[in-house]
């Protein structure tokens, strides 16, 4: 069983008397970009759109948060997933308010197909940041994984709204796995 709230011993010095700061505000940035790839021409000015939405969304409040952070995105590229997840959660005992921290817990947590646990934590990823697309995505993606068909239908709609081009959005394509029957989305 995980501990949500586990710091490993060798962080406990540099983080017991430590408050994480406040989250960088990057709103108006991360508006702008929203409000360019919904006019983007093509996937490929969409995606380096998206690219630098990440930018922001991994920008952690301070250099201990970000150093943990990267870590555990280099421990889930190399399939080390529990390294991932203890990271993930040292990050999130130690700055719950910032929403990456949950976002990239919860895309572990899908990769090993525990959806219902991802879903709890992009929903508390999307209560701090409400306009994530990734977070929003992953939702979908793993209410997909729970077989709740048409909340993931509604989920990734809501997504789309901010980022149409989405590769997620094939998923509503005619014959797609969300497809209404009988709906040309």
């Amino acid at each position: 069983m995980r501990c949500l709230f586990c710091i490993p011993v060798l962080l406990l010095p540099t983080l017991s008397w430590a408050l994480c700061p406040a989250s960088p505000d990057h709103t108006l940035a991360l508006e702008d970009l929203i409000e360019a790839v919904q006019s983007a021409k093509s996937e490929t000015e969409a995606q380096i759109l998206a690219n630098e939405m990440w930018q922001y969304w991994a920008d952690a409040p301070d250099e201990q948060s970000q150093e943990i952070l990267n870590r555990g995105m280099e421990r889930r590229a190399a399939f080390d997933f529990l390294g991932a997840l203890q990271d993930f959660d040292t990050l999130i005992a130690y700055c719950p308010n910032y929403a990456e921290g949950y976002n990239q817990r919860a895309f572990v947590l899908f990769l090993q197909q525990d959806y219902a646990a991802a879903l709890v934590d992009l929903e508390k990823a999307l209560e701090i940041s409400p306009r994530h697309v990734a977070a929003m995505s992953g939702r979908a993606l793993s209410l997909v994984g729970l077989q709740r068909r048409e909340d993931a239908r509604v989920a990734l709609e809501e997504a789309l709204k901010l980022n149409p081009w989405l590769p997620e959005r094939g998923l509503l394509s005619p014959g797609g796995p969300l497809a209404v029957d009988g709906v040309d989305l």
